[in-house]
């Protein structure tokens, strides 16, 4: 029996079944009922679970930092997918793209050349994404800087990567306790101990 017929469900809810080669980029925006925040990775389908306090509020901490000192033509969005190829759309953390990749409200995509910065912060079901796969897809794509972001003592450790354009690669440029203070890709400075007070703004 499928378990689209044991719960009772309508047969076109039977989306979890792959098609000969695996879904598609485009195929985010048709499946029906997919949970929220699922990426497509090399054609499969990656379901993310429940967010833990320290990833939510590292989100936020990052994204609010990047969002207060950007420069004017760039902005930090967080949870949206890029379209890498046809069978490749994930979901960075956070990311940093140009004010001018807006699209309008209805958006839910960048390309990959749209992409300054691409934040991922680690969780117990995405370590291998994390540390593995996702890094060497953004460098393929060209992505120019990648933080991986670990907890350490409920604080965030940051791991900033920068592009080796003619390898395709990253290389390690710093990893950062406490304080992350970088001059790329613009001038940064952010307290990674502020993670946890309240007083941080709500994403």
């Amino acid at each position: 029996m499928s378990a689209a017929r044991e719960y009772g469900l309508d047969e076109q809810y039977e989306w979890a079944r792959p098609p000969a080669g695996g879904w598609t980029a485009d195929d985010l925006e048709k499946l029906p009922n997919l949970p929220p925040h699922t990426e497509l990775i090399d054609g499969s389908l990656v379901f993310m679970s429940p967010q833990t306090r320290f990833h939510s509020r590292t989100m936020r901490l990052l994204e609010n930092a990047l969002l207060d000192q950007a420069p004017e033509h760039l902005e930090a969005i967080r949870e949206m997918t890029v379209k890498l190829d046809r069978r490749n759309r994930p979901e960075p953390d956070v990311l940093v793209v140009p004010v001018v990749a807006d699209t309008g409200p209805t958006q839910t995509w960048f390309n990959p050349e749209d992409v300054i910065l691409a934040v991922e912060v680690v969780s117990a079901d995405s370590q291998d994404r994390d540390r593995e796969v996702k890094p060497r897809k953004y460098a393929r794509a060209g992505f120019p800087h990648f933080w991986r972001v670990e907890e350490d003592d409920g604080l965030p450790v940051v791991y900033v990567y920068e592009l080796d354009p003619a390898t395709k690669s990253y290389a390690l440029t710093g990893i950062h306790h406490k304080q992350l203070k970088v001059d790329l890709p613009f001038p940064l400075d952010i307290d990674l101990t502020a993670v946890n007070r309240r007083g941080q703004q709500p994403g």
